[in-house]
């Protein structure tokens, strides 16, 4: 009797071990991300690309296209997916911001699994294994014999990369330099501001090979030097996960990434039939189109809230003078840049799907309401205090004085500053180029990228943010002395 008991005992728990089992089966066919990605059909892969031959823009039949072997890995993936491809460019440091949020399904960008990142988001299997090199200048390649010759100098790395980190851990003595972008990496190395570059090996034998100034320091070898690249995706996307590392499998076992890389560097050494302003042109002019209509919308809705606000600092009611006083002291005294993240990023985690565009706009014309409320406020400050004690003699409400009194008077003071204002914004919505809006100094970084020239493309666009600002500046002139007149 005690043993049935105890066998009775035992089906509870077995009922309860083959009633979790499908559970646990179907969890792993699929995931919040799979699931996304075949209903939108179309996978969504974010990179930077200013990192050739890895990603890079070139011009393919005519069209500027993103291209690169990482490029043709993503599009594998999305093919077998059964899915089409759409490429999200940002800079390299908002990318597992831009996973993490939802903004991307997949971050595919010459990117190393590190602890720190491993914390955050999975890594696909590795689908390539590339050495760490260093590029130094010609004329320093016997000076730099060893790594222990290269200890003590001044180094630069990509911010946020496994070189980064390799520098600090086999480099302890060197000064490193940690920016953004590989090609101001190189602009500071030709113009010896630091003595060599820490780079994947496609990368580095890139550079080396465009610019004859530049060499590789063949005998600096570090001892964490090789590395696996692989693909980031959430930590949410098991099936997901399984899914890209078929298709990562099939590219290795198929030896797919020779023919990547062969596709990639013809693109990149391709002769060039045209002069470089030629050529990059069209980046320019569409950079700077944006640049204005950030500024346009940053301002004119700046403008609009930021009445709001002044209109709020001025109230009687001291709820609504603390709202806007906290908002104004709080917008002036945090960076732009972090404004932004925070509109791209916290929508997302908000559940907004909000592109990168919009979120600039809004970021900008948000930092602009605060400046602006200072401007109408201090206009309307200017107006003598007498004018709105007549105005009450004669009968019209605070409101009313407001509007047909003072209001006219302070435009005049307003509109200069305002205009003033406009150029401002244009210079500082090349802020927004971190979460990959098309302006002036993200077009740069394209062009610097795809032409190996880190220093012609920055004179170019400080010409022209020069006669942007300049003509700008002198109808508000033209503007200022007609209402002076009138």
């Amino acid at each position: 009797m005690k043993k049935r008991t105890g066998l009775l005992a035992l089906v509870p728990l077995i009922g309860l071990l083959f009633s979790l089992l499908p559970l646990h089966v179907a969890a792993a066919e699929t995931d919040p991300v799979l699931d996304r990605v075949k209903a939108n059909q179309e996978l969504v892969v974010g990179l930077s690309a200013d990192y050739a031959p890895f990603e890079f823009h070139a011009t393919v039949d005519g069209k500027d296209t993103i291209v690169g072997f990482d490029v043709s890995i993503a599009e594998k993936i999305a093919e077998d997916l059964g899915v089409k491809l759409k490429v999200e460019e940002l800079g390299f440091d908002a990318l597992l911001g831009a996973l993490k949020t939802g903004k991307v399904d997949m971050v595919i960008s010459g990117m190393n699994p590190t602890p720190e990142r491993e914390k955050e988001v999975n890594f696909t299997n590795g689908y390539m294994t590339v050495t760490q090199k260093v590029v130094v200048r010609k004329a320093d390649k016997e000076k730099f014999s060893s790594i222990d010759k290269l200890n003590g100098a001044t180094v630069g790395v990509q911010k946020q990369s496994y070189q980064e980190e390799l520098a600090t851990s086999e480099l302890p003595d060197s000064d490193v330099t940690s920016l953004q972008k590989v090609p101001d990496l190189i602009t500071n190395l030709t113009n010896e501001k630091i003595d060599g570059v820490i780079l994947e090996g496609p990368v580095a034998d890139a550079y080396a090979q465009v610019n004859k100034n530049l060499a590789i320091a063949d005998n600096v070898v570090f001892k964490e030097g090789s590395k696996e690249m692989a693909a980031a995706v959430s930590k949410e996307a098991p099936a997901f996960l399984a899914a890209v590392n078929d298709s990562i499998a099939e590219i290795r076992d198929q030896d797919l990434l020779t023919g990547y890389q062969k596709e990639a560097n013809d693109l990149m050494f391709a002769e060039e039939e045209q002069s470089f302003l030629g050529k990059y042109l069209p980046y320019y002019l569409s950079g700077a189109g944006y640049t204005v209509f950030l500024a346009f919308i940053g301002v004119l809705f700046g403008a609009v809230f930021g009445g709001i606000l002044a209109l709020m600092k001025l109230a009687k009611n001291k709820f609504l003078k603390i709202i806007a006083t906290v908002y104004v002291e709080y917008v002036r005294g945090t960076p732009l840049l972090v404004q932004i993240f925070i509109v791209y990023f916290g929508t997302g985690v908000l559940g907004f799907d909000m592109s990168k565009l919009t979120a600039g706009c809004i970021a900008l014309a948000l930092n602009s309401a605060a400046y602006v409320a200072e401007i109408i406020r201090a206009g309307i400050n200017a107006v003598n205090k007498g004018q709105v004690e007549a105005a009450r003699s004669l009968g019209m409400s605070q409101a009313q004085a407001m509007r047909f009194i003072i209001l006219p008077q302070a435009v005049k003071n307003i509109l200069p500053a305002l205009g003033n204002e406009f150029v401002t914004v244009i210079k500082e919505s090349s802020v927004v180029s971190v979460i990959g809006v098309s302006e002036l100094i993200f077009q740069t970084g394209v062009v610097q990228g795809a032409s190996f020239k880190p220093f012609i493309p920055y004179v170019i666009v400080s010409l022209i943010y020069f006669v942007l600002t300049f003509t700008i500046s002198r109808l508000l002139g033209v503007a200022e002395r007609r209402m002076a007149n009138d």
